[in-house]
């Protein structure tokens, strides 16, 4: 009992000394009264205290301080919304790679919903890609660990690990009824984000599969290397934005400015009560920094003026929304495909003193016209839908997610439904049996064969890219297309705030 009775007075002596520090960095007269709503939630932190002493006197395994306070933090953050997440010291450096174009894992982008691991978008040519893992998929268990109840850090450091290591997945899919279980081998992810095309004389084809560090260079490159295929300048680009799950704002801004005017306004970012934040623009101190070269110095001139279509669908998240949001604020291009995912929050890093810190969301996205993207994603102007996707997912499905500030209709996912042969679309389960090695085999090849021709653009097999080529060779409805996706978002507000009238009538 007196074990117990000095583990209690060690804790309230570590309470009181934590409480009293940040007590002197804030404002000791509102520690002082536990009324003041201003101050700290003395009660609370004290009912937090006696848990703890709780556990450390009664759990029926002996527990470890720091993996305790570790796991609180972890609760406590992660609990804010889907994006929001503790990070040890080694998820520093795992968020560097993850930037810098380089790093080892499975290569896809994944966040958390209703307690299991949720795929965003896989990256393109990666071991996820290769396997047939796909948007909108469930992870329900890494080797023989479920997912259940754990956060997406977690889920990433296991799935990380050595190159050329094997690792499991057990995914659930919405149109299948079994688990899919895929082998995958680890590999140094070297992740080209930007590919090009000529897909006919004058028409060139620019995908941006994630928005890294050199992806500038490399969108510069690709532009140049068009335009000398070509013989001359390019009549009309395509630039496909779709399943790109975002990355850096800076190549966001960047990849924008390449074909807005000088000094146009690109995104700003609003935080707790409205409260301005960045106001980000066409010029290179926002999108190169203090760099002295302007990695978008090569483009020809005549790059910000021609026709140019933009693919976006439910995979293109974050800062792909905000270059889709900003050409099509400035109707410089006309958007085609679906409505995208819906990202629109803004996640800072913030050091703590163990050497890791807090991934915590601290604004939100606004695009040219003050439309805030969170929830809502950006409407196309011409809605082309893809047949092979039969199950679709957004932000607004998340548990815990953040809604709109500008108010309107959220945009949900689920089962896609179309008229010509729905059970069309189902996919077999592959399940890795004696058995059946050669079937499985031959799955696996006719998996990455289709992957492989995926890659190159082919407007027969692609009904997106094929209205996006129409579009940008035909003046006359390129122009009667451009901004119809604002007029689609505007009559959706409009409509909103009018049965909202009604309601409080």
């Amino acid at each position: 009992m007196s074990k117990q009775n000095n583990t209690v007075k060690k804790l309230a002596l570590y309470g009181f000394g934590t409480l009293t520090g940040i007590a002197l960095s804030l404002s000791v007269q509102s520690f002082a009264n536990e009324k003041d709503k201003s101050g700290l939630p003395v009660q609370g932190i004290r009912t937090w205290a006696e848990a703890y002493g709780q556990i450390k006197a009664n759990y029926v395994e002996t527990t470890d301080d720091d993996k305790l306070l570790e796991n609180a933090i972890q609760g406590m953050v992660s609990s804010l919304d889907p994006h929001s997440d503790y990070m040890s010291p080694k998820d520093f450096v795992d968020l560097k790679e993850n930037t810098s174009g380089e790093f080892g894992g499975l290569g896809m982008e994944i966040g958390s919903e209703d307690g299991f691991i949720k795929v965003i978008a896989p990256i393109e040519d990666t071991p996820a890609e290769r396997a047939g893992v796909k948007s909108g998929d469930y992870i329900t268990k890494i080797n023989e660990t479920s997912t259940r109840g754990m956060s997406s850090t977690e889920a990433v450091k296991l799935m990380r690990g050595r190159p050329d290591t094997k690792i499991t997945l057990t995914l659930s899919r919405k149109d299948t009824t079994q688990p899919i279980v895929v082998h995958l081998t680890r590999a140094v992810i070297k992740v080209n984000s930007v590919r090009s095309h000529l897909l006919e004389p004058g028409i060139g084809y620019i995908r941006i599969t994630q928005f890294q560090q050199p992806t500038l260079d490399l969108l510069s490159q690709n532009v140049q290397k068009l335009t000398k295929q070509n013989g001359g300048e390019l009549k009309g680009l395509i630039l496909d934005l779709r399943d790109d799950p975002g990355g850096l704002l800076t190549g966001a801004v960047g990849v924008s400015a390449a074909f807005l005017p000088a000094d146009s306004k690109v995104v700003s970012t609003k935080g707790r009560d409205g409260k301005e934040g960045m106001n980000l623009k066409a010029n290179k101190d926002d999108y190169a920094g203090g760099a002295i070269k302007d990695p978008l110095a090569g483009l020809p001139a005549s790059i910000k003026n021609i026709p140019m279509t933009i693919l976006i669908n439910s995979g293109s998240a974050s800062a792909s929304e905000i270059v889709a949001g900003a050409l099509q604020d400035h109707k410089r291009g006309v958007l085609v495909g679906t409505q995208s995912f819906g990202k629109g929050s803004v996640q800072t890093v913030l050091p703590l003193s163990n050497g890791g810190g807090i991934k915590l969301t601290t604004a939100l996205y606004y695009t040219p016209n003050d439309r805030s993207i969170q929830a809502q994603g950006i409407l196309p102007d011409v809605e082309v839908k893809d047949k092979s996707r039969t199950f679709e997912t957004r932000e607004a499905d998340y548990r815990g997610h953040i809604a709109n500030p500008n108010g309107g209709e959220e945009s949900k996912g689920g089962p896609q439904s179309y008229e010509e042969d729905k059970a069309a679309a189902s996919e077999p389960v592959v399940k890795e049996t004696e058995a059946s090695k050669d079937k499985n085999a031959k799955d696996k090849k006719s998996v990455i064969d289709e992957v492989l021709a995926s890659r190159i653009p082919n407007p027969a097999k692609d009904a997106q890219l094929a209205k996006a080529l129409e579009l940008v060779k035909s003046p006359e409805a390129y122009k009667a297309a451009i901004g119809k996706g604002l007029d689609k978002a505007k009559l959706a507000a409009a409509k909103k705030e009018k049965d909202k009238d009604k309601t409080d009538e």
